[in-house]
């Protein structure tokens, strides 16, 4: 079986996300979509929200699993027992960046990291731009899967 570990804090997914993972299920018999665990990070949905947001995504989808992790990603790969990292490129900032987290993971577990570019349609989107537009008040239901629904009586501009 190859298994696919898609790692980030997706807080939330994206289009991007969800295009990546989407396009992904033609390479993989299973995606592990693993949010990882940093107390250290402030996040604008909490591990629950954003789990459920990706799980909804995916409802009809029995070749992608959620989950969340703490530690490194590829103790996590060992865990479960995948073979490879999924990542998504949306622009040469990125490459250079995972490249280099790839080139780590590699040389401590051999695992190997898979690159999908994104779409050029989502290639400008990411989580940060989207709780922008969150915490501004704009339209972010044409950056994320329909999953993502907010509850209006939270005020996010706080958040």
């Amino acid at each position: 079986m190859k298994r696919a570990l898609f790692p980030g804090s997706f807080d939330p997914i994206t289009l991007g996300h969800y295009d990546i993972i989407h396009r992904a299920l033609d390479l993989f018999d299973e995606i592990v979509v693993a949010i990882g665990v940093n107390n250290e990070k402030n996040c604008m949905f909490s591990v629950e929200q954003r789990k459920e947001f990706i799980e909804k995504a995916f409802a009809d989808e029995p070749k992608v699993k959620v989950t969340t992790y703490q530690g490194l990603t590829v103790d996590f790969c060992k865990e479960i027992k995948a073979q490879f990292i999924l990542r998504g490129l949306r622009n040469p900032a990125d490459f250079e960046f995972e490249k280099a987290i790839a080139h780590t993971n590699r040389t401590l577990s051999k695992i190997e990291t898979v690159f999908l570019l994104t779409a050029a349609k989502t290639s400008f989107i990411s989580s940060s731009i989207v709780r922008d537009v969150i915490r501004n008040g704009g339209n972010y239901t044409v950056l994320v899967p329909e999953s993502v629904k907010l509850d209006k009586n939270v005020n996010y501009k706080k958040l």
